[in-house]
């Protein structure tokens, strides 16, 4: 458990650094450049992401578990990340209209994977990791949108095709990991 909140706190801190040290992360860029913050930022991110793994890995060997969701919650999961995805995929596409109508559909992607994860986590480590992304994400969020708002960012109107495609990117997406890539990757099958 100690190496899953190592990662935690070294993968969502650096992921934080413009919620909490945006001073600090502009003097940092001033005084060393971009690319300097950018590889920064990959090493930390990179090391963050191994050692989460890596500890939720020695979690789930020995798993501490808080209660047994009932089966209708992991339906109800599944079918959640199919927005997550799409609001990813949003993230990417140029020109969407999802991303013109929310602004930042990475995070609230990573908020709704994060809840719908909760529901069917039943152990502390899963519940303490999907815990710490879904506050780190509405952290972000609203971080986010008052950097806009103090910006007076303007969102360009999104177009239909742009959409069409960030909705089957991430339908496709999502369909692949529900369907295989999430029991290869992590040893659970969402349907079956």
């Amino acid at each position: 458990m100690v190496l899953l909140m190592l990662g935690l706190v070294l993968f969502l801190g650096v992921h934080s650094t413009r919620v909490f040290a945006d001073g600090w992360r502009t003097q940092f860029i001033a005084a060393r450049g971009a690319n300097a913050w950018k590889g920064l930022y990959a090493v930390l991110s990179i090391a963050g992401f191994a050692l989460m793994l890596w500890g939720f890995g020695l979690a789930r060997q020995q798993p501490v578990v808080l209660w047994n969701p009932p089966t209708w919650t992991r339906h109800l999961a599944a079918l959640l990340t199919l927005p997550a995805f799409v609001l990813l995929a949003a993230a990417y596409i140029p020109g969407n209209a999802i991303k013109a109508r929310l602004h930042h559909p990475m995070v609230l992607g990573v908020k709704v994977w994060a809840f719908s994860h909760l529901l069917v986590g039943r152990t502390l480590a899963a519940e303490v990791l999907f815990g710490a992304f879904l506050v780190w994400a509405a952290l972000s969020f609203r971080a986010a949108r008052a950097r806009d708002r103090a910006a007076g960012t303007v969102y360009a109107p999104g177009r239909a095709g742009p959409t069409v495609v960030a909705v089957a990117v991430g339908v496709v997406a999502w369909a692949g990991f529900a369907f295989w890539g999430h029991g290869a990757l992590i040893g659970v099958r969402p349907f079956g």
